[in-house]
């Protein structure tokens, strides 16, 4: 990662198309904030490069300091899967960016997501967007909840 500069110091920051010298950066800031899905490279390569993704990457000197993608069917609806930047570049406008840039990039009207940050920063972040709240869901395969097989019908 590039020196880490003072919260009150300018960086340029370069809102980039991801590119394969931008993976092992993205695989690593993913490994740092503990989200194991994109921490290894190959399997961030194959989800970054997939047909109907859309992903940026916010790099400084050459570093990759955050990140976000999207899916989309190309004209209505799009998802934001994920979006991170590194603690110390956190508060510089670069996640908006991000936002914009992968929101803009999927051609859609409109774009869902969801959060597992309820009370932190991340929804607060959100509202400051153009929005409407909807509940949601994350549905896995085989996924027992704790409370025991969830009724089928």
């Amino acid at each position: 990662m590039a020196p880490v500069p003072r919260q009150d110091e300018r960086v340029r920051i370069d809102i980039l198309p991801v590119a394969e010298g931008h993976v092992a950066g993205i695989a690593a800031l993913c490994a740092d904030l503990g989200w194991p899905s994109l921490a290894d490279a190959a399997t961030c390569r194959r989800v970054l490069t997939a047909p109907g993704v859309v992903a940026r990457v916010a790099v400084t000197e050459g570093a990759v300091v955050g990140f976000g993608y999207g899916m989309s069917d190309g004209l209505v609806q799009s998802y934001l899967a994920q979006l991170a930047v590194a603690a110390p570049y956190r508060r510089r406008g670069i996640a908006k960016r991000l936002v914009k840039e992968v929101f803009d990039a999927t051609g859609t009207q409109r774009m869902d997501l969801i959060t597992d940050d309820e009370t932190g920063a991340a929804p607060e972040f959100y509202r400051a967007f153009a929005h409407h709240e909807r509940p949601g869901f994350r549905i896995y395969p085989q996924y027992t909840p704790p409370w025991g097989t969830p009724p089928v019908g």
